[in-house]
Formats: C-alpha cells, structure tokens, sequence
C-alpha cells in the first residue's frame, strides 16, 4: 500500500486536472451529444493506458464505454468498476456554478457525483499497471444513471456475472464505504373522473382530485419503518380551474424498499388498488426499477479488505448504508459480490454546493488500486 499512496501522490497533479477537464464537459444524462463528448475524453485517456474500449451504441442515451485493462485472463479475476458519466445538470450550469478550488475543495457540476470517481478509477488502473500489479478490469461507465439506466442495466448485470467482484464509484457516505442501498421504485397514478361546472351541474361530476385524495391516504399509509419501507407522494397535478369538477389527476409516488423479499409484495399494493368512486378510473404504472443491495456475505469480506487495506495506510474505514439506490443495486441483486461509495469523499450530489474534498482524494485512489489488486 506504501508503493501505491507514493505513485498515486505523484500524479495527483494529473488527477486534479483531468477531474476539471472532465468536469468542464457537461454532460446531462437527456444529451446525448454531450454525454458522448464527456465519454470521448475519457476513451482518449483509456488510449493512453492501453485499454481496449468497446462503444454500446445507443439511439436515445449516450453511448455506454466497456473498457478494458490488464491481461485477458488472471488467477485472480477479473473486477468491474461501475461508473456513470450523466449528471443531473442541465447545459449550461457551468455559467453559475463554475469550477473552483477554494476552501481544500474542487467545485463544480458533477464533481462527486460522479466525475471523481472516473478519473480516480483511471488514475487506480495507471498506477497498478505502473507497479506490475495489473490485473483483468473493467471499468463500465453508463450514460443514463441519473434516469434510472434503462438501457445499461442489461449491460451491467452481463458484465458483472464474468467478474469476481463490483466496485461502485459513487461517493463516499461521509468517509465510509456502503454496504447496503435501498431499492427503489416509481409508480404513477392516473385517475380519471368526470368533469362538470362546479356551480351549474356540480352532482354531474365526479372529481378525480378528490379521488386522488383518497388513494394518497392510502399508498401513504403502506410505509413500515420497521421492514425499511418508505412511500413518498411527491408530484400532484390535476383539474383545470377551482369552479371545474376536476376529470383528471396524477400522482407520481417514490418507493423505497430495504429488502428484496418485499418487492413482490409491494407491487401487489399498489396493482391492488381500487377507487372509492365507481365513476372514476385508476391506471397504475410503474413499478421497483432498483432492487434492494442487502448487506450479504460477499459484500462484508470486501469490507474487511477494504478494512485491513486503509489499516496499512493509517486510515479507520467505516460502513454505512444508504437510502439512495445506484447500479451497484442490480449487480448485488444478482449474487455478485459488491461494494459501494469507493468514489470521492464531498457532499453536495444534486445541490448547488456539490463538491470534492481534495484532501482525500491520494488515500481514497490508493484505497481503490489496492482493492483492485488484492481481491482474491
């Protein structure tokens, strides 16, 4: 690990300026042109590693990039990093929240989540190649995270069930690595009533925001904290004007869920219900996209790696779970031993004062090349 954290420490320079360039190319996940220039810079920087890059065309999204590092075929495996190059940004919010470094901080649109991530995974890969540590990686950077990965999802699970384990380059919780994130999921609800003038012929109506009143009640009320289970009613839109009987209205209802073994049950709720108001109609759509990351057993003995890793490096790693989803969610899910949060450590992912703290940036690229190298 000593050999590791100096040959990390000597590139840091080229750490901090590939994060700002990388930074500087906006990339929301609904461009497509944009988040392929972001993936271009990052193939020209593959280039220079030797990596072997193979372009997932998409029609609507960016293109996905598998790259490839190291020898074909190794006694130890081969480990996928699991990026995203989308941001929730839309072009042109550089004009407001530029890159800076300022405070021990580097600011900017996307920095933590997750730009940081992909350099340090490149500068991981550099390093361990540089060392004669090699080993077989891909890196796996997707365009549509932010969206829920509608196309990559296929893609992820594919590579993943080849590779020994999954590191997710998401940002740290704090400085702790996670272990567990709920699933997720997104249901709408679509009532359709009758319409009437609220003062003219108001027995006529049957209004649908009415109804929709009603059935927040009750999705409200499928939350159990005790099973990890959270129903939030976020988005409500319905009716025309106050002296119309509203005939339509929709909810748009985010799930979260701690255990896979509830999924089933939960989409059951929300199929099985019904309108109070037989003149009104309900459409259900949606469903779980992410299913839950259970802390399992695979995951703990990457933990106590990673434990005994920072360890060497005078660093106390801790743990953590997360009620946010990500990709890593759908390799868990399938039996495939993962560990999350191994991205920068900042704050601010979504918000104007998103950021990296630029101190931890050697010791967590360190942590990640030694991970990558010592699983067995």
């Amino acid at each position: 690990m000593e050999e590791i954290v100096r040959k990390i420490a000597a590139g840091e320079a080229r750490l901090r300026a590939r994060l700002r360039e990388l930074v500087e190319v906006e990339s929301p996940s609904e461009d497509k042109a944009a988040v392929d220039r972001a993936g271009d810079l990052v193939v020209a920087w593959t280039a220079e590693l030797g990596g072997k890059v193979k372009r997932h065309k998409q029609k609507d999204f960016g293109d996905v990039l598998e790259l490839r590092f190291g020898p074909a075929r190794s006694r130890k495996g081969r480990v996928l990093l699991l990026g995203h190059l989308d941001t929730v940004w839309p072009m042109g919010t550089l004009a407001k929240m530029p890159w800076r470094e300022a405070e021990g901080k580097l600011w900017g649109p996307g920095v933590v989540d997750m730009k940081a991530g992909v350099v340090m995974a490149l500068e991981a890969v550099a390093a361990l190649r540089e060392l004669s540590a090699e080993r077989p990686v891909t890196l796996l950077l997707v365009s549509e995270e932010e969206v829920g990965s509608p196309v990559s999802r296929a893609i992820t699970e594919r590579l993943a069930r080849d590779c020994k384990a999954v590191f997710v380059l998401e940002p740290a919780q704090g400085l702790a690595y996670k272990t567990a994130r709920k699933g997720v999921g997104h249901f709408e609800l679509l009532v359709e009533g009758v319409g009437s003038h609220a003062g003219v012929d108001f027995e006529s109506g049957h209004s649908a925001v009415l109804e929709m009143a009603r059935l927040v009640e009750r999705v409200s009320g499928f939350t159990d904290p005790s099973k990890g289970l959270t129903v939030n009613v976020g988005v409500i839109a319905g009716g025309t004007r106050s002296n119309v009987v509203a005939a339509e209205c929709v909810a748009e209802v985010d799930v979260r869920i701690a255990r896979a073994s509830d999924v089933a049950r939960v989409e059951k709720m929300f199929r099985g219900l019904k309108t109070t108001d037989k003149a009104c109609w309900l459409t259900v759509t949606g469903g779980i996209n992410r299913p839950p990351m259970e802390r399992k057993a695979g995951t703990i003995a990457l933990l106590r790696l990673a434990k005994k890793l920072a360890g060497e490096m005078g660093l106390e790693l801790a743990e953590a779970a997360t009620g946010g989803g990500s990709d890593g969610n759908f390799t868990a899910a399938i039996g495939v031993a993962t560990l999350d949060g191994m991205g920068a450590v900042g704050a601010g992912a979504h918000a104007e004062h998103e950021h990296v703290v630029a101190k931890h940036l050697v010791e967590r690229t360190a942590l990640l090349a030694g991970m990558i190298a010592g699983v067995d």
